[in-house]
């Protein structure tokens, strides 16, 4: 049986942070299959805001989306960049 060593636990540590760190890394680069054009469903939950809240953003200007067949399309880039804001 090994004994753990409080060098042991921090060497641990240190890595469980090291990993974190490049896991929130890598949802902050741009993804390759990410889709141009998102749904009203996909916006409210990216947002995670209601349907009210969204067409308020749509009444005063906020987003711009397509309309197309009765639904809305918001563009990604444009909805990425109200966060930079």
């Amino acid at each position: 049986m090994e004994t753990i060593t409080k060098e042991d636990l921090e060497t641990l540590r240190f890595q469980l942070f090291a990993d974190l760190k490049e896991l929130l890394e890598k949802q902050d680069e741009p993804k390759t299959d990410s889709k141009e054009w998102l749904r009203s469903r996909d916006v409210k939950k990216m947002l995670s805001i209601s349907d009210a809240a969204l067409q308020n953003l749509r009444i005063r200007g906020v987003v711009h989306p397509v309309k197309i067949s009765g639904l809305y399309y918001y563009k990604t880039e444009e909805l990425k960049s109200l966060f930079k804001q």
